[in-house]
């Protein structure tokens, strides 16, 4: 007797999680795709003078540049989503990291505007995206137990990166102009190409490689030595290749699975990260300027950012870490609902600060709120759709946050413009903040207690957040079409016909013995004569 095989009719087992080893290589690469991706549309914008003295444009002109990065990040998630489920995450992160890149060094050649926004802004977008969401995707298939705490470590990349290249991209303005700078920024992002080939993904190669040879072991055995026994082994190889090949087009993976929105706390989940974006980046946009107008120097106010920088680079990982703790990691959702309520009424409690001191204390407690948030938002996504549908799940949630982006900061814009007040835009966003927040706890609340009165169905394999479940019933349909293969054709009927016919009796038997009164026959006819018909769902589920 060999091992026991996935290919001979025995479930496969899942690949767990290691929650360590080469997942903290994983954790590291993540931490800096986030960077990069968070931080680098926004250090851009120290070459933005430049720009505009070389191109003679408005600043609203370069400042579409890092728009269409952001857009670009957002906007691209379904087809992310697409090519990751298609090609795997290591590939398209590593032709991610070449258009990053690329469009980097070909923006340092460009001779106006519109060229710099389809090589700095969609080329570069483009690759930014097509690293972020496989880098978290990965994360997830790494880490299950410390998952809230990987999380917020690779979160933490965003500040850190922030306070680092804007720095850097000064310096190298001032000593090689900002087509130089250009450049050299593109050779840095040639280390997303290094992140996404220590993405090594978590499969069944080594228990594949182990069941072909057992199968050609056992044809070995049961045919004649000689000619006939290789000639058996190929036969029997063609045979299995040939029903796969025709079962597989049944059994393939969808490219953007829309059944998630089938899973109401993704639905929940999802209008409250809509409302949250409308609100979430409006204060740190309009901080300075915000300080500037109430008489606060140039130099002080830009060193506000630096103070929810410098906050949320501690924030991050210390809620991943409480996170993860075993009595609050069930009701990570609330905690993430607590975050966002935290949040917004920091905008609305600042909003009559007047002096430089209350300033300082808003970005302590935003950089707080803001770092909770930040490494609470894709957690709480894999816990809601599980790790087989996160990669679509983000991607829908990333398309749909790209709409909120594109509407609540320039929306904030304006309104300042036309009514000249700060003051109106900070209660505005934190009210946003607020009813995301009161919409997600108060939903999850209600959608929990719905569960908990309704029972579950014994099949449903559309339900949204069933990941697990359409897993283990596609592994059972496998391993049936396995054990079907493991066998010569003309035998396998008659020892099915047997061994139906000995557990039929069995069966009898034994309800004989007990006294429950029902006649010896198949299934159906126990059904109908009024036995306990649980009794037969239970015996064809083993």
């Amino acid at each position: 007797m060999g091992r026991p095989d996935p290919e001979e009719g025995q479930l496969p087992a899942p690949v767990k999680p290691p929650d360590g080893g080469w997942g903290w290589i994983v954790l590291l690469g993540c931490f800096v795709i986030t960077g990069f991706s968070y931080a680098f549309p926004k250090a851009v914008s120290v070459y933005f003078k430049e720009l505009m003295k070389d191109f003679h444009v408005g600043y609203s002109d370069t400042a579409w540049i890092s728009s269409i990065m952001l857009a670009m990040l957002y906007g691209t998630g379904p087809v992310c989503s697409i090519m990751v489920n298609q090609f795997g995450c290591r590939p398209v992160m590593l032709i991610g990291g070449l258009l990053a890149s690329a469009g980097m060094i070909l923006a340092s050649f460009t001779t106006n505007i519109i060229e710099l926004y389809l090589t700095a802004g969609v080329l570069t977008g483009l690759g930014m995206a097509l690293n972020f969401q496989p880098s978290l995707i990965m994360l997830g298939t790494y880490f299950d137990k410390r998952r809230p705490l990987a999380n917020g470590l690779a979160a933490a990349g965003s500040p850190v990166f922030l306070s680092s290249l804007s720095p850097l991209g000064q310096v190298l303005l001032e000593k090689f102009g900002w087509r130089g700078g250009f450049l050299i920024m593109g050779g840095l992002l040639l280390n997303c190409c290094t992140c996404g080939a220590v993405m090594r993904p978590l499969d069944m190669g080594m228990k594949r490689k182990m069941g072909k040879a057992q199968d050609k072991y056992e044809a070995k055995e049961m045919l004649p030595i000689g000619g006939k026994s290789e000639e058996g082994i190929s036969t029997t190889d063609g045979t299995k290749k040939g029903k796969k090949a025709k079962k597989k087009p049944k059994k393939g993976k969808k490219l953007l699975d829309f059944s998630i929105f089938s899973n109401r706390g993704f639905i929940i989940y999802t209008i409250s990260k809509f409302i949250l974006v409308l609100g979430l980046f409006v204060p740190p946009i309009l901080l300075v300027n915000y300080a500037k107008d109430t008489g606060v120097p140039d130099t002080e106010a830009a060193f506000l950012l630096s103070i929810i920088g410098f906050i949320d680079i501690f924030a991050r990982p210390a809620c991943g870490m409480v996170a993860g703790l075993k009595w609050v990691r069930p009701h990570v959702a609330y905690l993430f609902s607590f975050s966002m309520l935290f949040n917004g009424l920091t905008d609305i409690c600042s909003a009559r600060a007047s002096n430089y001191t209350g300033l300082v204390i808003f970005c302590v407690f935003f950089g707080i709120s803001y770092g909770m948030v930040g490494a609470l938002q894709f957690e709480v996504l894999m816990a809601i759709v599980g790790s087989q549908k996160f990669s679509s799940a983000i991607g829908l949630v990333l398309l749909i946050e790209a709409f909120a982006v594109l509407i609540g900061p320039p929306s904030a814009g304006r309104l300042v413009d036309a009514l000249k007040n700060y003051e109106v835009i900070f209660y505005l966003a934190g009210s946003e903040v607020v009813l995301s927040a009161l919409f997600l706890g108060v939903a999850s609340y209600c959608c929990l207690k719905q569960r908990k009165k309704e029972p579950l169905p014994e099949n449903n394999p559309s339900a949204g957040g069933g990941s697990d479940t359409e897993e283990a019933e596609s592994d059972v349909q496998e391993a049936e079409e396995h054990s079907s293969d493991n066998h010569q054709p003309a035998h396998s009927t008659d020892n099915a016909v047997v061994v139906a016919n000995e557990e039929a009796n069995h069966v009898a038997e034994e309800q004989r013995g007990e006294g429950g009164g029902c006649p010896a026959g198949d299934g159906e006819v126990l059904a109908r004569d009024g036995c306990n018909a649980d009794q037969m769902v239970e015996r064809d589920s083993f």
